[in-house]
C-alpha cells in the first residue's frame, strides 16, 4: 500500500529522463505526474463505465497556500484540493455518470464556444470585412477604403491587396481597443458614445489635428462602423444593426466658395512658385474642372488625338470621360519634363503626393502676391486676405465661370462628368448624347477667358483727351 504524500514531498520530488507517476495513498486513484521538464500535475486513473481505464488530469500542482473557493478541474491545486476534487469525481462515478467523457465533452464545448467568440470578435471581423467586401455595382473597392480601415483601427500599406496583406493594428485604435469584444455584444449605445467621443477628442489612435469639437470626425466614425455592421448583419454574424438605433450625423453645409477674377490672376501666379509638377496640375485643375485624383493620374496613354480619354476606372462615377484639350492645357503639359507613363509622378510609378504641403506654400504665395499687389496700389496692405479655398473649389470655380459665359447647363454637366442635374434618372437613360463639339468650343472658350484674367495688368493707364477736330 502506497503511502500518503505529503505536500512537502509533492514540493521536493524532481523529474527524471522520463515522465514519473507517483501514486498518492492518501486519496484512491490520484496520482503525481512529474514531466522531464519539471511541470507536476495530478491525475486521476480509474476504469470507465465501457471498461477502459481513464486518465483525468485535474490540475496543475500549487505548492502555496489553499486557494480560496470550491477546487475545480483545470485550476491549480494543492495536495488537499486534489484529494477533496478525487473524492468529488468518484461521488460522479457512483452515480453512474462517465466523468471522463463528461469531461471530455464539456472541453470541446469550451473550445468551439472560445472559437466562435474568436470567430465574431470585432477584430477578426473587421479584418474579414476588408479581405471580402466589394463595391457590386462596380465589382471594385470604394476609393477612400484605406481611410475606413484606419478609422477602424487598421493600417495598410498604400496600394496593397487586403486579401493577401496583414494589416497593421494601429495602438489604441478601435481594433486594438475592442479587438476580442464580440461584435454582437456592441450596441447602439456604445455607437453612439464611440461617435460622440471621436468628434471631441480625435479618432481613437489617430488622435486630430484641429482643437474643439468636429463633426466631420464624428461623421467618418460613425460611417466606418455603419458600413460595417451592414456588412455584419448581411453576412448574418449578427441579429440587427446597432447603428440603425444612433441617429447619423448631419451632412457638411454645402460649399459655395468660387475665386474671383483677382484670385483668379494671384492663383495662377502663384502656381508659378509652388513647384513642378504641383503647380502645373493645380493650372490644369481649374482649366479642365476634373477632380484632383483624375487629374495627377493622367496617363500618357489617355492623351491621342488632342484628347484626354478618362477610364471608367480612374473615374469617380465609374463612367468614362473624353475631354478635347485646349491649346493652353496641351502646353502645360508638354512643358512636363520625362516621359514617364504618369505624366506627373515623381517616382515613375505613382501618382505624387504631399498635395496638402503643396496648398499651403499656394495660399502663401497669393496672399504674397496680393499684398504686393495691394501696396502698389497705395493702399494699405496690413489687413489684406485671401480667403482659404479647397483645391474641390476650383471645380466649382470652373462650372461657375462657364455658367457667367453662357455655357449651357447640360453641356456643363457634361464637361464635370456629372451623373446629375439635367443627366439624372431617366434622362441619362435615354438621353446618350454627349455633345463634344459643345464641350470642345466650351473648354476653348472658358481657357480664352482664363488667358484674360491672368494676364498682367498694365502698370499705368494714361486717358488720352479727345481732339477737337474728332
Amino acid at each position: 500500500m502506497p503511502k500518503p504524500l505529503t505536500a512537502a514531498a509533492a514540493a521536493k520530488l524532481r523529474s527524471g529522463p522520463t515522465r514519473r507517476r507517483i501514486r498518492d495513498g492518501g486519496a484512491r486513484s490520484l496520482f503525481l505526474i512529474i514531466e522531464p521538464s519539471g511541470h507536476k500535475s495530478w491525475q486521476m486513473r480509474f476504469r470507465t463505465p465501457s471498461g477502459r481505464i481513464g486518465k483525468l488530469t485535474l490540475g496543475p500542482v500549487h505548492t502555496g497556500n489553499e486557494t480560496a473557493g470550491p477546487p475545480i478541474i483545470g485550476m491549480p491545486l494543492t495536495l488537499q484540493g486534489a484529494r477533496q476534487l478525487a473524492a468529488e469525481v468518484h461521488r460522479e462515478r457512483a452515480l453512474g455518470r462517465d466523468v471522463v467523457a463528461d469531461h471530455n465533452a464539456r472541453k470541446h464545448r469550451q473550445r468551439a464556444e472560445a472559437e466562435q467568440r474568436a470567430a465574431t470578435s470585432f477584430g477578426t471581423c473587421v479584418r474579414a470585412f476588408f479581405i471580402e467586401h466589394r463595391v457590386k455595382k462596380w465589382g471594385t473597392r470604394p476609393r477612400r477604403w484605406r481611410e475606413t480601415a484606419r478609422t477602424l483601427g487598421l493600417d495598410y500599406p498604400p496600394d496593397c491587396d487586403p486579401a493577401t496583406t496583414e494589416p497593421q493594428v494601429i495602438n489604441k485604435g478601435l481594433a486594438d481597443i475592442w479587438g476580442s469584444r464580440p461584435v454582437a455584444a456592441i450596441d447602439d449605445y456604445l455607437i453612439h458614445e464611440t461617435a460622440g467621443e471621436a468628434g471631441k477628442r480625435g479618432i481613437p489612435g489617430l488622435g486630430r489635428r484641429n482643437c474643439g469639437n468636429s463633426d466631420a470626425r464624428k461623421r467618418a466614425m460613425y460611417a466606418a462602423l455603419s458600413v460595417l455592421f451592414v456588412w455584419l448583419k448581411r453576412e448574418r454574424k449578427i441579429t440587427s444593426n446597432p447603428c440603425a438605433d444612433v441617429a447619423r450625423p448631419g451632412p457638411p453645409p454645402a460649399r459655395e466658395r468660387t475665386l474671383k477674377p483677382d484670385e483668379v490672376r494671384w492663383f495662377w501666379r502663384a502656381c508659378d512658385a509652388v513647384g513642378e509638377p504641383f503647380g502645373t496640375v493645380f493650372k490644369l485643375l481649374l482649366l479642365l474642372g476634373q477632380r484632383l485624383n483624375e487629374t495627377a493620374g493622367l496617363r500618357r496613354d489617355e492623351l491621342r488625338d488632342d484628347e484626354w480619354h478618362i477610364p471608367s476606372s480612374r473615374a469617380k462615377n465609374h463612367k468614362s470621360h473624353v475631354l478635347s484639350l485646349p491649346p493652353a492645357a496641351r502646353a502645360l503639359i508638354a512643358a512636363v519634363p520625362g516621359q514617364q507613363e504618369i505624366i506627373f509622378s515623381t517616382n515613375g510609378r505613382t501618382p505624387p503626393s504631399g498635395w496638402s504641403r503643396a496648398k499651403r506654400r499656394l495660399d502663401q504665395e497669393m496672399l504674397k502676391l496680393a499684398w504686393e499687389e495691394v501696396k502698389a496700389s497705395g493702399r494699405n496692405p496690413d489687413a489684406m486676405t485671401v480667403a482659404a479655398f479647397r483645391l474641390h473649389d476650383l471645380r466649382r470655380t470652373f462650372s461657375t465661370g462657364l455658367g457667367e459665359l453662357s455655357v449651357e447647363p447640360d453641356v456643363i454637366e457634361l464637361l464635370l462628368n456629372h451623373s446629375s442635374g439635367l443627366r439624372a434618372g431617366v434622362a441619362s437613360t435615354y438621353n446618350k448624347s454627349q455633345r463634344l463639339p459643345e464641350r470642345k468650343a466650351a473648354l476653348e472658350r472658358w481657357a480664352r477667358h482664363l488667358t484674360g484674367l491672368v494676364a498682367p495688368r498694365p502698370e499705368k493707364v494714361v486717358t488720352l483727351r479727345r481732339s477737337k477736330r474728332g
